[in-house]
This record gives C-alpha cells, sequence and structure tokens, in this order.
C-alpha cells in the first residue's frame, strides 16, 4: 500500500469544489482546504506506485480548477 499527500494549487475562490470533487474519489482517505503555498491537501491510498502516478495525472490534474500539484510520498 502506498500513502500519498496531494498538495493542490487550485484557482482562486475553488477550494472548496476541488476538495468535494476529491473525496468522490475512492482513492482519497481525507481532502482539506489549506492555507499558505497551497490550497487544498489530500492523503491518499493506492496498492502500489504506478496506479499514483495514473491517479494523479488522470484524476486529480484532469480536474478544470487545479493549477499545479505536489505530491509527498509516505514511507
Amino acid at each position: 500500500m502506498v500513502i500519498a499527500f496531494v498538495l493542490c494549487v487550485t484557482d482562486a475562490g475553488m477550494e472548496r469544489d476541488v476538495v468535494n470533487k476529491l473525496e468522490k474519489f475512492d482513492e482519497v482517505e481525507e481532502a482539506y482546504v489549506v492555507y499558505g503555498e497551497y490550497d487544498v491537501i489530500a492523503k491518499v491510498h493506492v496498492p502500489e506506485l504506478a496506479l499514483l502516478d495514473k491517479f494523479i495525472t488522470e484524476k486529480v490534474r484532469s480536474l478544470k480548477s487545479v493549477q499545479m500539484t505536489s505530491t509527498m510520498i509516505s514511507i
């Protein structure tokens, strides 16, 4: 099991909308609006690293309001 934290920069005012969309994905355990350099953080669980890449590129980055992501993989 791979656990990662995905940090997102969103369009202004779209933070809660992005959190609501992320929470609908099975891979997302938790998602929050945060203050600072990033607007949203999500805790993600996937069975293997290749699926994390697929999740981020095909699901998270496809959300219209997400401008940028940064992923922290836990060890």
